[in-house]
């Protein structure tokens, strides 16, 4: 089995969010895709497997396997069309949350994923003393998005990941309106072992319909601030959401398990 580390949301080395990208003929066991990126350590491990004329693709985290995650799809999209699918310049993936159709588009890859629905909830003093701040607005799905006042509320945010962790959520996501950049954000996953996710593509599918419909926009630039930083560039399509972003490898190494 060949295994990449790919940097994606970003065009430089060492930013963005790192995935690891399996590509194997099939699924090995369950319990080792979860050993492995326990191993690696990442915010996810993907895994590919070609299926006729598509992949299906299965993501884990450190601490479980996950129903949808952006950068390691961007991650594996990178991967197949630089080293599997040279000459197509589109890919489909089957996956837990349905089909994800991916093409390029000049340095850009663009993937069509569903977007996630913006059900308004109320804040509650547990979200507030999780966040260590009073957002505007609580919106849910899979996730948790709150609107905060400002970019710098975003950017100098410090949440108590343990509190953060008991709410009834994957994934925590907060954004406001950017300055450089239409929104920014940072989410949070400590359920997954991860604490502060770099750049997230599946949080996304929240944040641009909420921002392009505020803006009253089709399509937004998206910066997540974290520590290494990504740049999202997002449509909203209706109940669907297409997200586009660069990557780069970073390694590539066979993997043979004893």
């Amino acid at each position: 089995m060949k295994q990449y580390i790919v940097d994606a949301f970003t065009d430089k080395l060492f930013g963005g969010n790192p995935a690891a990208v399996c590509v194997a003929d099939s699924f090995l066991d369950d319990k080792l895709m979860q050993d492995i990126a326990s191993e690696n350590n990442l915010s996810e491990t993907a895994f590919a497997v070609k299926d006729g004329n598509s992949y299906r693709l299965r993501w884990f985290a450190p601490k479980g396997e996950v129903d949808f995650c952006g950068h390691a799809t961007l991650g594996a999209a990178f991967v197949l069309f630089g080293f599997y699918e040279k000459d197509s310049e589109s890919i489909v993936f089957e996956t837990a949350k349905g089909r994800i159709d991916v093409s390029r588009r000049g340095e850009l890859i663009e993937m069509d994923f569903p977007a996630y629905a913006l059900e308004h909830v109320e804040i509650t003093d547990s979200m507030i003393e999780a966040l260590g701040a009073i957002p505007l607005a609580a919106y849910r799905d899979r996730d948790i998005m709150f609107v905060l006042r400002d970019e710098d509320e975003v950017r100098y945010l410090q949440p108590d990941l343990e509190l953060l962790s008991l709410l009834d959520c994957a994934c925590i996501a907060v954004t406001a309106k950017g300055s450089e950049y239409d929104c920014v954000s940072r989410v949070f996953a400590p359920k997954y072992g991860i604490p502060e996710d770099p750049v997230t593509g599946s949080a996304h599918c929240m944040i641009a319909p909420y921002w392009c419909r505020r803006l009253g926009r089709d399509s937004i630039t998206a910066f997540q601030a974290s520590l290494r930083t990504g740049v999202l560039n997002c449509t909203a399509c209706g109940d669907r959401v297409k997200i586009s972003g660069k990557a780069v490898l970073f390694s590539a190494a066979d993997i043979k398990i004893r």
